[in-house]
């Protein structure tokens, strides 16, 4: 009995030992289809399967437009600007408004200086400042025409036409620091609103300049023994000359704002641009009014001379530029008030260093305001 059993329970052993023992390994993730079972194995509990889906992870953005929170964003959209909102939304940078550098017309890169611009011409702007007493001098008759192709052409044109289109000297800094000074913002912009036309007895600056406009002089006689022409022609020029300028002495400081300015500036600013104030004038003077008709340079009321008679004395480039200034109001059909305030514009627009630049910024503000509301009464 005992022989039988142990005799089995060997033969159970050996069968034991030769079977493949079960495999015991972790389930595999969603199967298809369940895997049969070996004949010879005790099936096994297995925990029921459930299908998971990947939990998304949730991140939130905060909109730009109305402050509304955003989710199922990335990790680069938190934090959100308006920028990469837009990004995030899908639209594309050439869908966005372009802004055209008012100095070369090429594609505007931001507002440098106080004015839409480009990198080159943001560029060239402060190097110019930075290196400071830089006298450009134009090859031609200061009318380069300066666009994308041609800006390097004239590099005196250039920054003339970045002064006048508004770019502001004191946003370069000196010290060669990154960044500007960040002393100005662009207005933001406004939906336009409806303004009574201004009326020219209202313009303070324009009532001063009319009233204190130096009258045109007389020549006064040859001095004794000068009987060459050309030489006596240049004595009565350099005359008029002298007594104009002390003329424009007394002249400016009757413009609003202009005594504000410390003493020194005041010296500084006529000393700068009394040259070109005097041309200014000269050319308004010499406005012919008939198209195509020949240009005399009016000097006096009883001196003008013609193309002939300046090359005769030595002065054909300051008849060629003075008269290309003429040709160009006469265009413009430019009216005497405004050639005024041109000539102040012109004074308040120097290129001079000065100590005070917030009461220069004020005064030469106060023309420019004055200056838009004569137009937009007389035209």
């Amino acid at each position: 009995m005992s022989a039988v059993s142990g005799e089995q329970m060997l033969v159970r052993r050996v069968k034991q030992e030769t079977e493949a023992p079960p495999q015991y390994s972790p389930p595999e993730p969603q199967p298809p289809h369940p895997q049969p079972l070996h004949p010879r194995t005790m099936p096994m509990m297995q925990p029921p399967e459930l299908e998971l889906e990947p939990k998304e992870e949730v991140k939130f953005c905060v909109s730009p437009g109305d402050g509304t929170i955003v989710g199922n964003t990335s990790p680069e959209q938190q934090h959100c600007s308006s920028t990469t909102a837009a990004a995030a939304s899908g639209a594309r940078d050439d869908e966005a408004p372009k802004r055209w550098c008012l100095v070369c017309g090429d594609t505007a890169s931001g507002f440098h200086y106080g004015v839409a611009s480009c990198e080159a011409c943001k560029a060239f702007f402060k190097r110019t400042i930075q290196q400071g007493n830089i006298e450009y001098t134009c090859p031609a008759s200061n009318e380069c025409e300066i666009n994308k192709r041609r800006r390097k052409a004239c590099q005196a044109c250039r920054f003339r036409k970045c002064l006048r289109t508004g770019m502001l000297r004191e946003g370069v800094r000196l010290d060669r620091v990154r960044g500007g000074r960040q002393k100005y913002r662009r207005a933001p912009d406004a939906p336009a609103v409806a303004q009574p036309r201004p009326q020219l007895d209202d313009i303070k600056v324009l009532e001063a300049l009319n009233s204190y406009e130096p009258d045109l002089f007389t020549c006064s006689a040859p001095p004794p023994g000068v009987l060459e022409p050309t030489a006596k022609t240049l004595a009565l020029l350099a005359d008029l000359y002298d007594r104009e300028l002390v003329g424009v002495i007394g002249w400016a400081k009757q413009i609003p704002g202009f005594t504000e300015l410390q003493l020194n500036d005041q010296m500084r600013l006529l000393q700068s641009t009394w040259a070109e104030m005097l041309s200014l004038m000269l050319a308004y003077r010499s406005m012919s009014g008939a198209t195509g008709s020949p240009l005399r340079l009016r000097f006096a009321t009883d001196l003008a001379l013609d193309e002939q008679q300046a090359r005769e004395i030595g002065a054909q480039d300051l008849f060629t530029q003075v008269a290309g200034v003429a040709r160009r109001l006469e265009r413009a059909a430019a009216l005497r008030e405004e050639c005024y305030l041109l000539k102040a514009l012109a004074l308040a627009n120097s290129e001079a260093r000065i100590d005070e630049h917030a009461a220069l910024r004020r005064f030469r503000d106060s023309i420019l305001a004055a200056l838009n509301d004569a137009v937009a009464a007389l035209r």
